[in-house]
């Protein structure tokens, strides 16, 4: 009809011009598949999509997002030197307020120590300790500068955050000549009960305010950036396990090795529901409709911990299973100083 109207033949718009192969080979270039480490490296990744981690407290979550912003942070090459990373800036959105600096810190200094292991006779002839010391300084400040963090406190704080994403990633590139590149949520249920306590109100222009439409807010200001500039998006979400009540850890975060299998770091005794990982869906279908990639993590409390050579300690296990897609298969994992070690 196009066509007809335009005075040509009526069918000319379904004339071939890209086969296959061409278009497959235009779409990884504009948006080629994002390598991330386990347990994010199953499913493939682009700009546009939206992973949802959820699991309970002391499952992972938050460390693979801090792994993850180490591998967008670092540089691919680096004077030399190969570290395999993307090379772009995150913004890493925290909600729950336990955002771990140090730890952060920790994880990108043994990634720049492992690169930099391949050159070690390098560094040992060109000037020993006093030249690696001054490479690792100089990667790292450069790597924390692609590290914008943002803390809020409340529903109305991360909105405003959503809605300065656009300038915030404007004005990197302006500095740094490099954009936002991934967008973290830590954790996306943070404000859920504060919010859901708020009695329906109007605003100004008449819509009603309630959990559902802060919700909707949300999803709606990342939709307009993703269409700007397509980005991934990580999200962890915490469970809740019935009605008015949340897991006993999800307040205090404790070391494995001072609970017992069967307790919370408060010293409750855990609720069954949290010992199988089964909860229910608490966020809006405005949320549940907009994630494409969902992970479910769960914490192995009651089997023995993986005893680590590396770390010469007993490490907690824990399990990560793929639920959109769903690829039928768990994965067993432990947490280490410099990220993440898969357990064969």
């Amino acid at each position: 009809m196009a066509g007809g109207a335009g005075g040509g033949p009526p069918r000319d718009w379904l004339s071939v011009d890209e086969t296959a192969a061409a278009f497959l080979s235009r779409s990884l270039s504009t948006r080629p598949p994002i390598l991330l480490p386990p347990s994010l490296h199953r499913a493939p990744l682009r700009p546009g999509n939206v992973v949802e981690i959820a699991g309970p407290s002391g499952s992972g979550k938050s460390q693979l997002l801090l792994m993850s912003a180490v591998q967008c942070i670092l540089p691919k090459e680096w004077e030399g030197v190969y570290f395999g990373g993307l090379g772009k800036a995150v913004m890493y959105i925290d909600l729950d307020c336990r955002f771990d600096v140090l730890r952060l810190a920790q994880i990108l200094r043994k990634r720049i120590a492992a690169g930099c292991s391949v050159h070690h006779e390098e560094f040992e002839t060109d000037g020993s300790k006093d030249k690696f010391r001054l490479f690792e300084s100089t990667l790292f400040s450069d790597c924390m500068k692609r590290f914008l963090y943002v803390r809020c406190y409340n529903s109305s704080e991360l909105i405003a955050a959503l809605k300065s994403l656009k300038s915030q990633s404007e004005a990197r590139n302006e500095i740094f000549d490099i954009g936002v590149y991934f967008l973290m949520l830590d954790s996306i249920g943070a404000f859920y009960w504060i919010d859901r306590a708020l009695q329906p109100t109007r605003e100004s222009k008449g819509k009603t305010l309630s959990f559902q439409s802060i919700t909707e807010t949300v999803v709606q200001e990342i939709h307009k950036f993703l269409q700007l500039q397509p980005i991934l998006v990580l999200v962890t979400k915490a469970p809740i396990y019935g009605e008015g009540i949340t897991t006993s850890n999800d307040f205090q975060r404790g070391s494995p090795k001072y609970m017992s299998e069967d307790s919370t770091p408060l010293g409750y005794p855990k609720r069954e529901e949290e010992r199988n990982g089964s909860c229910r869906e608490y966020m809006p279908s405005a949320w549940q409709t907009f994630v494409t990639h969902r992970i479910k993590l769960q914490d192995l409390a009651q089997e023995p911990g993986f005893f680590s050579e590396q770390e010469n300690a007993i490490l907690s296990v824990h399990t990560c299973e793929w639920v959109q897609p769903s690829l039928n298969s768990k994965e067993k994992f432990y947490i280490k100083d410099d990220g993440v070690g898969l357990i064969q």
